[in-house]
């Protein structure tokens, strides 16, 4: 599973370029068929791909994959057991389908990386609005077209990045916009009657024809919207002010959802859902180690200038915080917690690590616990808190979450470690305040008084020939979980310093009762 979902759009190539690359639909000659007569000819015979449906094209290609066991989401992580597995066997099935799942589960990505099961390049009837084939056009113009032009109609070719659209369900969207609507300026010029054909100014979805139509938030359609897609899903039929229209599109319709949606803003009508052939649930990363891996590809961590070292114990307590939010009852569990959080707090660990380096003119910098404080604000619009969260503040649970995170990770590391000498070094009255941003130079002196702090951090993977960062980096990391795990304390105004000592509470003296007087 992965999550950068805005992040996937750099990688599609143009129309353009992609009509430079010479890739499949080149006949025996080298050179693309530029007419419907040169198209019959070459590899893209009419016996072929006449009656190739989207859908077969799909289930074709992804077979192939299969069979060369090639990966079929890339970067696509956490999903081999449970999701890729379904959405395989839709496409399989030539199944519409629905992802149905909180925010940050890569919905959208899967989504777009379906266009890796189209071929590269397919035969379209040049300036056809809806990529008419060539030898079954469903639209009046190329049907009239054909008759008139025969053999010598010009064909142009559609890569399969531009096969691909995507539509995001709002309240205000209406037939016109996914199904079309008359064009009265069309019909003035054309001197066309308003109930012809040629006056329709198609919507998104007749544009998708002969490709892959995808609806992002699905409840958010108004009831009358699903039932013109549930009408084209099934019948074909497609009515466009009151004038009824035969146009049987050739289109894969995928969904994504949020499965509260259906009680919270709208609702999936259920005529739509029954024509909906595959409902698949996502999910967030099941282990640490799965999240950790996602935030590692999604995030940008590699800047420019500046070396900076993020320790494995730091992307630990960053993908431990979000883990942590999904238990912590004071979070709305129902909106969830975003896996951008984990990817949005490490790259601000990162530029408070580069914002040090560059303030004590540093040449590297390795990023500390400290950093991960102040990548709060990267965290507190990442989750939606119940009354009693909203009471106790959305800054105030993010650095809760950060302590309980840090002690977690803590334990992993010295669950067996004995750590009394530190503890007593703060016993004894010792104090020890960092400040924020301090020089690494600065930082090991002070840490160097604490008595037996640098014999642990080897637990951490350091050894003595590390530079002076990673050592300071790990130090602080062994003072926080103690502070997390309450062995010691810690404030703004005092640094790190004794845990009080609890007194204990006096006991109850029981009143003895009087004696009693016998006479």
């Amino acid at each position: 599973m992965t999550f950068s979902e805005s992040s996937h759009g750099d990688s599609l190539v143009t129309y353009e370029a992609a009509r430079r690359t010479p890739e499949k639909g080149l006949d025996k000659m080298g050179a693309r068929p530029g007419t419907l007569g040169e198209l019959r000819k070459s590899e893209w015979s009419e016996a072929k791909f006449a009656h190739r449906t989207v859908k077969d094209e799909l289930r074709e290609n992804l077979l192939r994959k299969l069979r060369a066991d090639e990966e079929l989401f890339p970067g696509i992580r956490g999903y081999d057991d449970t999701v890729i597995p379904q959405i395989t066997n839709a496409l399989l099935s030539r199944h519409h389908f629905i992802l149905l799942g909180l925010r940050g589960q890569a919905k959208t990505r899967i989504l777009r990386d379906l266009v890796n099961f189209l071929d590269a390049e397919i035969p379209v009837v040049t300036g056809c609005e809806i990529n008419d084939n060539p030898y079954r056009p469903i639209c009046r113009a190329c049907r009239d077209r054909i008759k008139s032009e025969g053999d010598a109609l010009p064909i142009d070719w559609l890569s399969r990045e531009r096969r691909y659209v995507e539509k995001l369900a709002t309240p205000d969207v209406t037939i016109a916009d996914i199904i079309g609507d008359v064009d009265p300026i069309r019909a003035a010029r054309g001197g066309h009657d308003l109930a012809d054909e040629l006056t329709i100014h198609y919507g998104l979805l007749p544009r998708a024809n002969r490709g892959l139509f995808a609806i992002n938030e699905l409840p958010d359609l108004s009831g009358k919207i699903q039932v013109g897609l549930f009408n084209i899903m099934q019948e074909g039929d497609v009515q466009v002010k009151g004038y009824p229209v035969r146009l049987p599109l050739d289109v894969l319709i995928v969904f994504t959802a949020n499965p509260e949606d259906y009680t919270a803003r709208g609702k999936i009508i259920t005529p739509l859902k029954d024509r909906i052939g595959s409902e698949i649930r996502t999910h967030y990363p099941a282990t640490l180690e799965e999240g950790i891996a996602i935030t590692l590809q999604e995030s940008w961590t590699h800047r420019d200038g500046y070396a900076i070292e993020i320790p494995s114990y730091i992307r630990e307590v960053v993908e431990e915080i979000v883990f942590q939010a999904r238990e912590d009852k004071r979070i709305d569990r129902r909106s969830g917690v975003s896996q951008r959080l984990p990817i949005s707090c490490l790259e601000n660990v990162v530029s408070s690590a580069e914002q040090r380096a560059v303030r004590c003119d540093e040449k590297s910098a390795v990023a500390r616990i400290a950093d991960v404080y102040n990548a709060i604000p990267s965290m507190t619009g990442k989750f939606e808190l119940e009354y009693e969260g909203e009471l106790r503040g959305a800054e105030n649970i993010a650095r809760e979450l950060i302590r309980s995170a840090v002690g977690k990770t803590f334990t992993r590391y010295f669950s067996d470690a004995n750590l009394q000498s530190i503890v007593q070094w703060f016993e004894g009255g010792s104090e020890l305040k960092l400040a924020a941003s301090g020089k690494t130079a600065e930082h090991i002196a002070e840490l160097k008084k604490v008595e037996g702090l640098f014999d642990h951090t080897a637990a951490l993977g350091v050894s003595a020939k590390d530079e002076a960062g990673i050592h300071v980096a790990a130090a602080e990391f062994v003072l926080e979980g103690l502070w997390a795990h309450k062995r010691i304390s810690r404030s703004e105004e005092r640094g790190f310093f004794a845990e009080p000592r609890k007194m204990p509470e006096p006991r109850e003296t029981q009143s003895r009762m009087p004696r009693r007087q016998f006479n």
